[in-house]
């Protein structure tokens, strides 16, 4: 079975990159535009992975991961953060706040991958 993740970022481009990128390596992958249309597919895809952007309209990524991390429905999910905001305290953040990993904009599509694999182990 593929490994499901979803993908959310409010510009396009990086959607279409990230997904085009994750699904030639064997992923199944959707997307989502804002924090609100996240949440929603999180509970219609059920994804083993979400990759977040925090900077986005609606429902940041913090609010995001906040209320992924205090539902017991959607806890268990990874979530690796895919932002331009490269602060050490706002990584250290992250990672305190139950993100899995927290990527860099930009980044390499090695990098990428190989951080989305260790982050599903």
């Amino acid at each position: 079975m593929n490994r499901k993740i979803l993908v959310v970022d409010d510009e396009e481009s990086v959607r279409h990159v990230v997904s085009f990128t994750l699904e030639q390596a064997g992923y199944a992958v959707d997307t989502a535009a804002n924090g609100d249309e996240c949440l929603e597919k999180v509970y219609s895809f059920r994804p083993d992975l979400v990759l977040l952007d925090l900077m986005m309209p609606t429902v940041d990524g913090w609010e995001v991961l906040r209320l992924l991390r205090s539902n017991p429905e959607t806890e268990a999910v990874q979530v690796v953060l895919l932002t331009a905001k490269g602060e050490i305290h706002d990584i250290m953040f992250a990672l305190q706040q139950g993100a899995a990993d927290y990527i860099t904009k930009p980044f390499g599509k090695r990098e990428l991958l190989e951080r989305i694999s260790r982050a599903l182990e």
